[in-house]
């Protein structure tokens, strides 16, 4: 009785003793009798004690590894240290396992190989200015090799670039002199577009005046032609108003008397205007004067009544 007492305790023992508890995100690996066997999944599991055993524990996280600095040579042959960060993941445990021995450390030293061989293609200065087109060149390559390993590299980052001092002393005197010339380029863009601005300016500002001195004079025909108009029209009235008035009773002599007041107002006006005049002789005689100046009224409307009359006379012929 006490002897199937101890065979169960044993038995018993021997049956708790085959559980395993997988945490969630890891694969754990069986072997029975150094055979693969099966995975663990994550959760309560049960192995046969003694004939299985758990070989291989892998993490199926994300996991960051810092690659340590190498040195590799650039395409125009230039000594550059390099260090980095990849970031790798396990998908297959089985392959992490049995695929190659030691699989980070496999990894880390693809990613430096990879590295080395990525930097030699391309010259010192793109090394800066491409660094994520480096860094997607350098994961695609991993990738195609750490696939049959069961793990993938997600991204990979370059940290630092370290070069030898002259080198560095010539990149930055490369550089403060493309500064410089595109300071000087500026510089000089700006010049040219203040000049053209200037110039534009002017044009404008001739293109305004001229029309502005066009349309002024424009304006100003339109005026002179309007008070020519103007002037033409009241002279016509003038003209009209003094014919009606001749035509009329003693049109004639407040005509005859208006021309002599006229004669003698123009001796006045020249007497002010200049030191040397012609008088007539009988300037003692005012009323003489005014006869001699409708005389000569009456003789201007002889001679404009003779050219009329001719012309009826020729006209009855």
């Amino acid at each position: 009785m006490i002897l199937l007492f101890l065979s169960l305790l044993v038995f018993l023992g021997v049956f708790l003793r085959g559980f395993r508890i997988v945490p969630e995100q890891q694969g754990w690996i069986v072997q029975r009798l150094g055979k693969f066997k099966r995975k663990l999944e994550p959760g309560l599991n049960w192995i046969v004690p003694f004939a299985d055993e758990i070989a291989y524990r892998h993490s199926l996280k994300e996991e960051a590894i810092e690659v340590p600095e190498q040195t590799a040579i650039t395409q125009d042959n230039v000594s550059v240290i390099l260090d980095g960060i990849v970031y790798i993941k396990v998908f297959d445990p089985m392959a992490a396992s049995y695929g190659v021995k030691h699989p980070v450390h496999a990894l880390l030293q693809l990613v430096q190989t990879t590295m080395r061989s990525e930097i030699g293609k391309i010259p010192l200065d793109k090394t800066f200015e491409e660094r994520e087109s480096l860094n997607a060149n350098i994961v695609e390559a991993i990738n195609e090799a750490a696939v049959s390993w069961g793990m993938s590299c997600l991204r990979y980052e370059i940290k630092d670039i370290t070069m030898p001092e002259d080198i560095r002393k010539a990149m930055e005197l490369q550089m403060t002199a493309e500064r410089q010339k595109r300071a000087r380029i500026l510089e000089s863009e700006g010049i040219r577009q203040s000049q053209i601005n200037q110039s534009e300016g002017q044009r404008q500002a001739a293109i305004n005046e001229s029309e502005a001195a066009q349309i002024d004079r424009i304006n100003r025909a339109r005026g002179e032609a309007e008070a020519i108009q103007t002037l033409s029209h009241a002279t016509a009235r003038g003209i009209t108003v003094i014919a009606e008035a001749l035509s009329q009773s003693g049109g004639e002599r407040a005509a005859s008397l208006q021309v002599a007041e006229k004669y003698i107002d123009a001796f006045k006006q020249l007497a002010k205007e200049g030191n040397t005049i012609l008088l007539p002789s009988n300037l003692h005689n005012p009323s003489s004067m005014v006869v001699e100046a409708m005389s000569i009224y009456d003789a201007l409307k002889r001679t404009s009544q003779v050219p009329v009359s001719s012309g009826i006379a020729g006209h009855s012929l």
